[in-house]
């Protein structure tokens, strides 16, 4: 994937694993897009720790800022993220039990949970290799575009792990158990296009033409009503979690949330005037 569309960015330089995370992590807004550039092409985009952190702390403040109306997850180079790599984390004494499952809930859980909990739509742009949590944190965004070239990977099962970052959780959703369990037992590469097949991507694109539809959608987020739209994400992910008495419920304090919003009153005063509304966001 190219870099992200001109805007205002944090700062570049090398990108070894002793860069800093904002040479790691390339940031920039456009047009009230949020574009999060994972940039350590020579290591397929393997997350280190303080990469993760600014990802979450970025999501966060993609939130809580009424500028930012959509966010663009992508990367440079050949890979998506090829999955954690654990250099660079705080050092910790001898291990004891409860250490480990700490470090999953504290890390690549974090991270998933930072994508399905941030308040603006999160389109992943997966422009080639998705490995293990890298795979997981496509697959956590709200939209999956996916170049030609790219494949999904969980490859937990390749090195004996059992799948973390939230993977038993997002594909048995996404797919079924039965396709899920498939992919978790065998680790095969799983091309763009049958990811697309089987519903893990909404799209798949030429490689030169992931660029380029990727910012048509996110600009597509970005002028809609924001509000409504961060109050439809919360629902969907909840409603498989949930009895219909409660999505019920839910739905309806949605709505009643949202009619309070400046966008819903344009959207209905548009749609009585006849006429292409103007969403601001708030």
């Amino acid at each position: 994937m190219p870099s992200s569309p001109e805007g205002t960015h944090d700062r570049t330089g090398p990108t070894d694993p002793s860069g800093s995370p904002e040479s790691l992590i390339l940031h920039a807004t456009d047009n009230g897009v949020s574009w999060i550039t994972l940039n350590r092409p020579e290591a397929m985009n393997a997350v280190t720790w303080d990469q993760r952190e600014r990802i979450i702390a970025l999501l966060a403040e993609a939130s809580a800022d009424p500028g930012i109306r959509a966010v663009v997850l992508t990367a440079t180079g050949r890979g998506f993220c090829a999955g954690a790599d654990l250099r660079g984390a705080p050092a910790t004494g001898d291990r004891v039990p409860g250490d480990v499952a700490r470090t999953i809930r504290l890390g690549a859980q974090r991270l998933i949970a930072a994508v399905l909990d941030c308040e603006k739509p999160v389109l992943a742009a997966v422009n080639g290799t998705a490995a293990g949590i890298g795979a997981h944190l496509a697959l956590a965004c709200d939209l999956v575009l996916a170049a030609e070239s790219a494949k999904f990977i969980e490859v937990f099962v390749r090195r004996g792990l059992v799948p973390d970052g939230g993977g038993a959780y997002l594909l048995p959703r996404l797919i079924g158990p039965q396709r899920a369990k498939e992919l978790m037992f065998f680790g095969d590469s799983l091309p763009a296009a049958e990811a697309e097949r089987l519903g893990l991507v909404n799209r798949t694109v030429p490689d030169e033409e992931l660029a380029a539809t990727a910012r048509a959608w996110a600009q597509r987020l970005a002028d809609g009503p924001t509000r409504a739209i961060a109050l439809t994400k919360q629902l969907v992910n909840a409603s498989l979690d949930a009895d219909r008495a409660t999505a019920f419920a839910a739905e309806a304090m949605a709505q009643e949330i949202n009619m309070t919003t400046q966008d819903a009153n344009e959207g209905v005063a548009s749609f009585v005037e006849r006429r292409v509304p103007k969403y601001r966001g708030v």
